[in-house]
């Protein structure tokens, strides 16, 4: 594997990873039912059979069948347990680039996204990720885990299938670090979470695009990208290890009711979901958990590369107001009210 090397001043990290040259069959996806030898084997291989759902792996050369969802480390891994321990110092800092990289298929179903697999679906990914996180977070080397999915190939999908990723890092990564700075700081100076008082403020507002129980999906007051939105759960927590099965059921909900319908509004859009997590190990720089996702409508200019500054052509209440339409009437279907 690669190094993973420091801005000559910033904090800004990069990693570098060789390419691997092994020609897949693109008429054959390694995530597909079938093709399991494509891919490492399972750690857990989720099976519905008589009403309840078995808990499965690969052995060897024998792969279970008939799976739901199904979750093996990747073959070609971002970081590596097995990366060489070498560092190096400024100006051209570097570190191993050392960590867990997992997949998890989301579906047996190739022509599934994100947006059309069923909430009771949704409902069991969340619970394998919350697993596989806890997990994780026992093994030695593993300050932080990140999970994202990237969906179209405008957000860096190099399969359709849809899979979320689970990629674990030594340190925390610069923009978890810096929320949870600026979060610590407003919490000492204010005595509230920066987080918490968002959503007091949007629940109800211009920026509101959907809002269950326990969640509420909202377009951020200052957005990196026309159509983003935030998921956030409407009380104060700061652990998604830690959340009960019915608030998954509740998240699933919301999720699969706004990626419906931003893919209802913005017609083959393609996006990043990203769960904004704190350290689960002894840190005192926690966050108000929540999950960002990035639609992926146009090209960055030189004023977003260069200096960090968003043109945005749709204001996020313009967004909301487009978002909020077509997501109560997914969640309307999905509930059954229409």
């Amino acid at each position: 594997m690669g190094d993973m090397r420091k801005d000559y001043v910033s904090e800004r990290f990069m990693i570098v990873t060789k390419k691997e040259d092994k020609i897949i069959n693109p008429k054959k996806s390694p995530f597909a039912p079938g093709n399991e030898s494509m891919t490492n084997p399972s750690v857990l291989s989720l099976v519905a059979k008589d009403g309840m759902l078995q808990r499965l792996q690969d052995n060897e050369d024998e792969y279970v069948e008939g799976w739901a969802i199904r979750v093996f480390e990747s073959k070609n891994p971002i970081v590596s347990i097995d990366t060489e321990n070498s560092y190096s110092d400024r100006p051209f800092y570097s570190e191993p680039a050392y960590g867990y990289h997992y997949i998890v298929v989301a579906s047996p179903k190739e022509k599934d996204t994100f947006a059309t697999i069923d909430p009771e679906q949704w409902s069991n990914v969340l619970v394998v990720v919350q697993d596989r996180l806890r997990w994780l977070y026992t093994q030695k080397g593993v300050t932080y885990v990140s999970i994202y999915a990237d969906h179209g190939d405008l957000a860096g999908s190099t399969n359709p299938h849809p899979h979320l990723n689970l990629l674990t890092f030594s340190t925390i990564p610069p923009v978890i670090e810096s929320e949870a700075e600026a979060s610590h700081k407003i919490l000492n100076e204010k005595g509230v979470c920066p987080m918490c008082q968002t959503v007091n403020e949007e629940i109800g507002g211009p920026r509101q695009v959907l809002q269950t129980e326990g969640f509420i999906a909202f377009c951020p007051w200052s957005p990196s990208y026309p159509y983003e939105f935030w998921i956030s759960p409407k009380k104060h927590t700061t652990s998604f290890s830690k959340i009960t099965q019915k608030e998954i059921n509740d998240l699933s909900l919301i999720l699969r009711a706004t990626l419906g319908g931003l893919s209802k509004t913005v017609k083959n859009v393609s996006y990043n979901l990203v769960f904004h997590l704190s350290p689960e190990k002894k840190n005192s720089r926690q966050i108000h958990w929540h999950i960002e996702i990035y639609p992926i409508t146009k090209s960055w200019s030189g004023l977003e590369r260069g200096y960090g500054i968003f043109l945005n052509d749709v204001s996020p209440e313009q967004a909301a107001e487009k978002l909020g339409a077509s997501c109560r009437k997914e969640l309307a279907n999905l509930v059954g009210i229409i």
